[in-house]
């Protein structure tokens, strides 16, 4: 292999694979001993899903696990990203509250088969699927005091129980999510909101600030707890997984380049900096006041610099304008309709993505300016338009997610080879069709196709894709010198 062979692909230990998280896929929701999280009644609440259907079967990925790893291995990944269920592990999810023994064994010798098929578990603690006692008992993440000593001890007991095994956690899975829809828009569980249509009870003008601020601390304590008592025997790395998207000005204007900007601030800042900078963005100060919770001198020593790398999940780039008053976009307005009226990429089946691989070069080199840490992509997909509605046989020759796929791994190599970004890992959404939160089972964001009449799983052409371009596209470590 020449060297300028060896120059254009990425660094032979760059792990990629395909990402789930449990409720998406588990099913079995009463089984061995498994409690309640919040989206088992939320999700059969009728007008909760947009075809009515909850999460009891999904992809039966608990009873189909072996087959499931099989496919991983068929597809040659070097590693899969999952996430454990709380409320499987210890069913009321309380630190008093007994573990479950059962749903420790599910997850053991799941690892184990992994491992058995040289594939990394890349496990994800909390996925959304907080156990419902704890949101009955205190409210759940509204509650600061109780939440934060209740995810420690439930992380202690993951890591006790995997983590001579597991070498990649991520503590939370997209905080912003967790925090505006579960808690300000109201479409997540437990579907808090001011919209009274919508939920008896919820303030979306505090709510979600206090969650995201109850979810910093307990990501942050977790990782103090993992590297006072673990790290040193286990050897890992954790880090939080953060969602957002590239913003770019809807023009050259001086307030929609500075909108652009503010939109980052709270899609992605209001997580990453006090993370990784040590403070809430100024932006963020100015807009709420009062409103956004401030961190103790303790708590901010436990908070800065809680996470080894930045985890990264983003989709898609939205046009930027300053106005509106979604607090949540940073009182910015969002489109995909350029000036010239053309829009930005192919759109997919849910409204707010659009395929546009050079924002994601772009994001990528604005977290690697920003926060200076190695760029895990733990989450990036797209679902097919109508691709519920299609046969099989065209639903496979999924051309779209194909052509996304083409655009981002070459977005990907350039920011590596090109601008010199240090990402480590790339993770596709999703390795399987699956529950798609309040879309139900009609967007469909997998590179394999689930028949949900009889969970076969197909390989879809972006699959083969993407298997082709990693085969292709990291180095192998055996080049003659």
């Amino acid at each position: 292999m020449t060297s300028a062979e060896v120059a254009n692909k990425l660094p032979k230990d760059f792990i990629w694979g395909f990402a789930t998280a449990s409720f998406q896929i588990e099913g079995s929701t009463n089984v061995d001993g498994r409690g309640k999280s919040i989206w088992d009644d939320f999700s059969k609440q009728p007008g909760k899903t947009m075809d009515g259907r909850d999460g009891d079967v999904a992809t039966d990925s608990y009873r189909l696990w072996k087959e499931d790893i099989a496919l991983l291995a068929q597809y040659g990944v070097k590693s899969y990203r999952f996430s454990l269920s709380w409320s499987r592990i210890i069913p009321l999810g309380g630190r008093n509250d007994p573990v479950n023994p059962k749903g420790i064994a599910f997850y053991s010798n799941f690892i184990d088969a992994l491992l058995e098929n040289g594939i990394i578990p890349f496990v994800t603690l909390y996925h959304w699927d907080l156990p419902q006692a704890l949101h009955d008992r205190y409210g759940g993440w509204l509650n600061k005091d109780e939440i934060v000593q209740d995810y420690v001890r439930y992380a202690k007991v993951c890591f006790r129980a995997f983590g001579d095994r597991v070498k990649h956690w991520l503590t939370v899975n997209e905080p912003w999510c967790i925090s505006i829809l579960g808690y300000g828009r109201g479409v997540f569980a437990p579907g808090r909101s001011s919209d009274r249509e919508r939920s008896p009870e919820g303030d979306s003008s505090t709510e979600p600030w206090i969650v995201g601020h109850s979810v910093i601390l307990s990501h942050a304590y977790a990782v103090r707890l993992y590297r006072e008592e673990f790290k040193a025997a286990q050897g890992g790395q954790i880090g939080i997984t953060l969602n957002g998207d590239w913003s770019m000005p809807y023009d050259d204007g001086p307030q929609n380049v500075e909108a652009a900007q503010h939109a980052l601030d709270v899609a992605i800042g209001w997580f990453a900096d006090p993370i990784y900078l040590g403070h809430y963005p100024e932006y963020m100060k100015q807009m709420l006041r009062e409103r956004l919770p401030e961190f103790t001198p303790e708590e901010l020593k436990v908070v800065k610099g809680s996470s080894d790398f930045y985890g990264m999940n983003t989709y898609t780039t939205n046009l930027c304008r300053d106005g509106g008053d979604d607090e949540f976009q940073g009182l910015v307005e969002y489109t995909f309709i350029r000036p010239d009226g053309t829009q930005l990429g192919t759109q997919a089946h849910c409204a707010w993505l659009q395929d546009y691989p050079q924002g994601f070069r772009e994001l990528l080199n604005y977290i690697w300016k920003r926060y200076k840490l190695p760029i895990y992509v733990t989450e990036n997909g797209f679902a097919v338009k109508d691709e519920h509605s299609k046969p099989i046989e065209e639903a496979l020759q999924d051309n779209d997610r194909v052509d996304y796929f083409k655009g981002i791994t070459t977005s990907l190599k350039a920011a590596v080879l090109e601008d010199g970004v240090d990402v480590r890992a790339y993770f596709p959404w999703s390795f399987v069709d699956n529950f798609e939160w309040a879309d139900g089972y009609i967007t469909r964001f997998g590179v394999t196709y689930v028949d949900y009449e009889t969970q076969q799983r197909y390989p879809k052409e972006s699959a083969k894709f993407l298997v082709k371009w990693f085969g292709e596209n990291i180095e192998t470590g055996d080049r003659k010198l």
